[in-house]
């Protein structure tokens, strides 16, 4: 009997242990919430930080400070600091002003468009993190990466059907060819096709979907290239492990091309020429080879004839060699691993793209050092651009690249042409030798 009150006891003591076992456990399930609850209730110690207040923005930010002392006394030095003249960023600013400016509140003003438009053009030029632009221009790093893509989306809109119309009648084309054939010697050339990686950091579950062969994330840069460095048209966001030929196939241009509603002039003979020829685009190894589109010989083996006409379709197709290294050159941004993700990279290449063709337009001498030049007896002197970092070229894939019979056709022709007294230039057999 005793025995069985003992057990009894002993039962309701574990029972009772148990309960608090319960309670002990979901207080401490409680606790992280509890907390939490806490800490989002806790007020803040600033509204707005001393040093980000508008009056220290005007008395020690950037924009006030040391951007308008070289507006006033150092055009130079503005010039390399923003990469435009005074003169441009007004005339940028006049026409985005009302895309960027925002209504003041009663608990602050809105900021003022053209620091908006320093920022981004600061941030473009020298790619600086927004932290660090946050501590140059006195702006809170969360407030410039929600206006820096405004800026270029705002650039996009206002700039990219003026400056970079891809043309769509051979009236538009035929002055680019000539272009081609005056400076370059290659008639017939309406552009020249490449396409270059522009390194960001990893997407959030995006795999390897970003990944290049060279074993950094990116996105791709297509772009067609006129004559004097302008691009004509461009396809922006590629995935990195995309190659040229995959992200030119995906392409409306490649579609053009292909049905002909590009425009392009209808086939005519070449200079001292009676046979006619189609007018096309010049590219590199990657692409398959189209009465539309040519590209040098294979490089193993060649005789005399094929490396002259290697030597005059690689001189034309230098310009987007050119065009991309003057690019990186003036917004280093593109040199940068981008930390934005792949929709608002996009945006900052293409707006890049614009700015350098308005520069290209209204200051057509600007960064000439940079370009490749041609001496007098027409022997390459290497850009600037070659000698500092430059984008990463695609890989070439062939895959289902098979070249077009008559293409190949078409390809030797102009390959007699040019080894020809009709269609030869003085200095093509010392090039070669």
């Amino acid at each position: 009997m005793e025995n069985g009150r003992a057990i009894q006891q002993f039962g309701v003591i574990l029972q009772q242990q148990a309960i608090l076992n319960v309670r002990y456990a979901i207080q401490l399930v409680q606790q992280p919430i509890a907390v939490h609850r806490r800490r989002r209730r806790r007020q803040r110690r600033w509204w707005t930080r001393p040093w980000l207040t508008q009056e220290r923005r005007l008395q020690f930010g950037q924009y006030s400070t040391i951007i308008a002392e070289l507006r006033e006394g150092d055009t130079n030095s503005f010039k390399n600091y923003m990469r435009m003249t005074p003169e441009m960023f007004d005339e940028l600013l006049q026409r985005l002003a009302p895309r960027l400016q925002k209504s003041d509140t009663h608990w602050r003003k809105a900021l003022d468009p053209g620091l908006k438009l320093a920022v981004t053009l600061r941030h473009l030029a020298a790619g600086d993190s927004y932290p660090s632009l946050s501590y140059d221009f006195r702006v809170a790093s969360s407030t410039i990466s929600l206006f820096i893509p405004e800026v270029c989306e705002a650039i996009v809109q206002s700039y990219s059907e003026d400056v970079i119309p891809i043309p769509n009648t051979p009236e538009e084309w035929r002055p680019i060819a000539e272009e081609f054939e005056r400076r370059w010697n290659v008639p017939h050339a309406c552009g020249a096709l490449d396409g270059k990686h522009i390194a960001l950091r990893k997407p959030r579950r995006s795999g390897s979907e970003y990944y290049n062969y060279k074993g950094f994330f990116s996105i791709v840069l297509m772009a067609l290239v006129d004559a004097n460095y302008r691009f004509l048209w461009i396809d922006v966001g590629g995935h990195g492990h995309m190659s040229d030929a995959q992200i030119y196939n995906n392409s409306e241009l490649s579609e053009m091309l292909e049905d002909g509603t590009i425009g392009l002039p209808p086939p005519e003979p070449l200079p001292n020429d009676d046979r006619d020829m189609p007018y096309f685009i010049l590219g590199d190894d990657a692409f398959g080879l189209r009465t539309y589109l040519m590209k040098p010989f294979g490089r193993r083996g060649l005789e005399r004839e094929k490396l002259i006409t290697n030597y005059r379709l690689s001189r034309g197709r230098r310009v987007v060699e050119n065009a991309f290294g003057i690019l990186a050159a003036r917004f280093r941004v593109l040199l940068t691993t981008m930390q934005q993700t792949p929709e608002i990279a996009a945006t900052i290449v293409e707006s890049c793209v614009c700015l350098h063709n308005l520069m290209r337009i209204r200051y057509p001498g600007l960064q000439q050092a940079q370009l490749d030049q041609e001496d007098d007896q027409h022997n390459l002197v290497p850009g600037a651009w070659r000698t500092n970092e430059m984008l990463t070229a695609i890989q070439q894939v062939r895959g289902h690249n098979r070249d077009a019979t008559d293409a190949k056709q078409q390809r030797e022709y102009l390959s007699k042409y040019f080894n020809s007294a009709a269609g030869s230039v003085p200095w093509q057999d010392r090039m070669i030798n």
